[in-house]
């Protein structure tokens, strides 16, 4: 039994998602960061950078989105989750989550984390402005070049998809027009569609 700790709105929805896509028994644990959960002794002991998702497995705690997603589909080979049989076509997987790890969420946390980088208000008020801007250049770029078909791998469902899927689904809080961006949009529609993403939704509604 795999447990998936997380908090709604978070990117730990993509490995929610890919949980119910892999056919692995798995939980959910969510933690209130209003309470400040993700701080607490019990917490930090599963992940010490105090952030989701985590996932406890039976060989220990992993973190990291990228990180979760490449295990899980690992570990649920039958799942089609992943290119694993093709090394090039993996890495290209993992390049687009790391994109979306490493500049578009970040891109994302300056209009709401803002005091990771800086202490002055007008700073966060300025990151703040800059939000729809750099997360709009981030989806033209996913958009024009990195969208290559009905999923990110063109014909092949991966765990990029999710990844895609939940980031692209903070677009309208930092005032970006989806819909400026076709492909994704399409995209986003086809996976709301989905029995895993519809059962994802309803256990995190439900937690």
């Amino acid at each position: 039994m795999y447990t998936l700790y997380f908090a709604p709105g978070t990117c730990a929805l993509a490995s929610h998602i890919a949980l119910a896509d892999s056919g692995l028994p798995y939980e959910v644990k969510r933690l209130n960061f209003a309470e400040g959960e993700q701080r607490s002794e019990a917490y930090l002991k599963i992940n010490p950078k105090g952030r989701v998702p985590a996932l406890v497995t039976d060989k220990g705690a992993l973190s990291e989105t990228v990180a979760i997603l490449a295990f899980i589909a690992q570990a649920a080979p039958l799942a089609k989750l992943a290119p694993l049989d093709d090394p090039f076509l993996f890495a290209r997987m993992q390049a687009f989550n790391a994109y979306l790890s490493s500049t578009v969420h970040v891109a994302h946390a300056h209009g709401r984390r803002g005091t990771r980088w800086a202490d002055e208000p007008s700073s966060h008020a300025d990151m703040l402005r800059k939000v729809p801007q750099t997360m709009g250049e981030c989806f033209r770029l996913i958009e024009d070049d990195f969208l290559a078909g009905p999923y990110v791998l063109g014909e092949q469902y991966s765990v990029a998809d999710p990844y895609l899927f939940t980031i692209a689904g903070w677009l309208e809080g930092d005032k970006v027009d989806i819909a400026a961006f076709p492909r994704v949009q399409a995209h986003y529609e086809r996976m709301k569609a989905r029995p895993a993403v519809q059962k994802a939704l309803a256990e995190e509604k439900a937690a």
